[in-house]
Formats: structure tokens, sequence, C-alpha cells
């Protein structure tokens, strides 16, 4: 049996050994001067005014939604095709997500349909930028406007991606991202909140601190905050200068390294496999997007015979998504035709720095093989 080609994988060596090494004999290792160098490069290599870290992505979405002073039962619109993080993230600020359909060119969200979901008690939307790729940002935040309110990105598959010449989280509202093990880059686990808005990084700053004020400028100058107010709920969000110390060493080597590897994977699939009869492509945009995952789209329901197909082969492969709409805690007996559809026709192939061009190859063969064999029916 040929050698276990992953669907993705933590991209970590020596170097990130080292940072964690000299971070630990430091002797510090909670939140202190590490987390700040990792916010400063952050916010530098973005191009935004503020970038507060916290240990996971979900973190990032659940202080970013509750940073907009919004009241129990105020509604999100959202996409039903994503991680259910996204919908955890709103049900734990108190908020109420309102389920939508996707565009299937980008699996980002349908305004048509979002707008028919409006209420008087809408007051945010969380588009996702599925793969990595934002779909019509402009639309969303001209959506907004007209509608008076607020943008929370999901933007945890699109570290690095640049839409129409600027990078995801350098213009907008409130953007997060996600550094879990398999991101573009990693902390180990972590996210981050990306504003200009001066009032909501403060909150995020604090909140992350179990709401104690001002206590992230202590912990950055080595000190504790033995004196201090609460005024709203806290959790205990904070990255620690571990995680800090991985995520130093994984921005110097994203765009030399894991930025060109994945765009150079994607623009690969998309040569050879854009003109096979039963699948369908997202657009070819990999000099702007940089892809988290690789989903493509099989047709004539054979979906799933081509998923074990590939695992007979020990090619893992994904679904990602299953929708929400399906769960039980976030049921919603609306059709979502189109999400339903779509969902049934997702497989996602590998994609991550360590695939190698022979890797690459084989998986290719593997699906050439499935349908130029009659899908080995």
């Amino acid at each position: 049996m040929d050698t276990k080609i992953r669907l993705s994988k933590s991209i970590v060596g020596e170097k990130e050994k080292q940072a964690l090494c000299q971070a630990m004999d430091a002797g510090y290792l909670g939140m202190g001067t590490l987390v700040q160098q990792f916010e400063e490069r952050l916010k530098n290599y973005i191009g935004a005014r503020h970038a507060v870290t916290v240990n996971s992505g979900t973190a990032a979405l659940h202080l970013a939604l509750m940073a907009l002073g919004l009241k129990p039962g105020d509604e999100v619109l959202i996409q039903s095709l994503t991680f259910v993080a996204s919908l955890q993230a709103i049900t734990a600020a108190g908020l109420t997500p309102v389920l939508c359909e996707v565009i299937p060119e980008t699996c980002t969200i349908d305004l048509a349909d979002a707008a028919k979901k409006l209420t008087p008690r809408t007051k945010a939307i969380m588009p996702v930028h599925y793969a990595g790729r934002p779909g019509d940002l402009e639309a969303v935040y001209a959506f907004a406007k007209r509608n008076n309110i607020r943008v929370v990105e999901d933007a945890a598959h699109a570290f690095g991606t640049v839409y129409k010449g600027k990078k995801i989280g350098s213009f907008g509202d409130i953007i997060c991202f996600s550094f879990d093990g398999i991101k573009n880059i990693t902390t180990g686990e972590g996210g981050a909140v990306v504003t200009n808005d001066d009032k909501v990084a403060q909150f995020v700053m604090d909140a992350r601190l179990l709401g104690v004020q001002r206590d992230t400028e202590k912990r950055f100058s080595g000190q504790r905050s033995w004196e201090f107010d609460v005024t709203h709920q806290g959790y205990r969000y904070h990255m620690s200068n571990l995680f800090a110390a991985i995520g130093l060493v994984q921005l110097d080597r994203f765009e030399p390294e894991f930025k060109p590897a994945r765009q150079s994977l994607a623009k690969a699939y998309h040569q050879q496999l854009s003109s096979m009869n039963g699948i369908i492509l997202f657009p070819n945009d990999y000099d702007e997007t940089v892809p988290h995952i690789f989903p493509i789209r099989v047709l004539n329901n054979k979906r799933d015979a081509l998923r074990q197909h590939l695992l007979n082969q020990n090619i893992e492969c994904g679904i990602h998504y299953y929708p929400n709409h399906l769960l039980t805690f976030y049921r919603d007996r609306a059709p979502f035709i189109i999400t339903g559809k779509f969902y049934s026709e997702l497989l996602s192939l590998p994609l991550h720095p360590d695939v190698t061009k022979d890797d690459q190859k084989r998986i290719i063969t593997v699906i050439k093989e499935f349908f130029n064999n009659g899908s080995l029916s």
C-alpha cells in the first residue's frame, strides 16, 4: 500500500521547536512579550490598526460579536454551509444565527437569500471566506451599509488572501482569523481579531483576560493587575507566549514557503482537472487567494464513490462542511435546496505544503482512473 497522503497537516519543524525551547527557557509561558511581538508583526503584515490575539478562531468570532454590544436574541446572517464553530460563536454571544443559502460558484453567502431573511432584529452579517475565497466583499459591505448592520468576517480560511489589491483584514469592519494546527499559518491553537475600530479592539483586549480592564498593558510589560475593575463578561481566551513563539516563526515562513506552495498546488489541480467531465472547480484565482482547502464538486451523485475510491488508495479526502441547518441545535426546516445539492457534491482534496508533486500526480491519476473507468461501477 502506498504511503498515506494526508488531507491536511500541521507544517512545523526545527525552527518552531527552537522557538518553543527559547520561550520555555525564558521562564514565562503565559501572555507576555512574545504575544506582543506576534501582534505587532501580524498587524504590520496585514496592514491593520489592531490585531488582538486569542486562543482560537472561535474565541475571535465570539469576542468580536460581543464587542458589538448587541442584545440577546439579536440576529446574525450567516450561510448554513460553514464549520459549526461560526454558529457556536454566535450563540455563545447570546445572538441568533439566521441561516442563508450559498452562491455555488464561490460557496459564499447568497445576499439575495439574506435579504429575504432580514428582520428588525438583524444586527450583523458574518460572511465566511470559504476555502480562502471572500466572494464579493464589496456587495457584502454595501448590503450591510444599506441595512445598517455590522460585518464580522469569518476569515479562518483566508490568511494571506488578497481582495482587489488589499489583504483580507487590512480593510473592513471586524475580521477574524484562525491559527489552529492546519490553517495557513499556525500557532498550535489560536486566532486573532483584526480591526481598525479602537473600541472593538479594546473590548476584545479586556474580554480575553476575564474582562480585567487594561490587563493587556500590564502583561506585555511583565506585570500583573492587582487592583482593577471589570465592567463586562470576560473569558480566559488570551494567547500564550508558547503559541506566539510558534506564530512568529510561521509568519517568517508564510510568504516564502507556505503561500506559494498552497497556490501552486491549487493551480496544478485546476490545470489537470478543469477539463474533466463530472467535476466542477471553483474559480482559478490563486494569484490572490491563498487556499486553505481545495474543494471540488463531483456531479451525478458520484461524490461518495469517488471519496471511497480515494480512501481505498490511501488518499485522505474530506467534506467541508455538513450544513448547519441539519444539526439538531441549529435545525432550520426551510428547504435550503441550493445548499443541500451543493453539499452532496462537495469533496476536498489534499492541500498543504507537504503535498509533493509526486503526491499530487498520484491523486490526479487516481481521480482520472475513477472517471475513465466508468466510475469503477
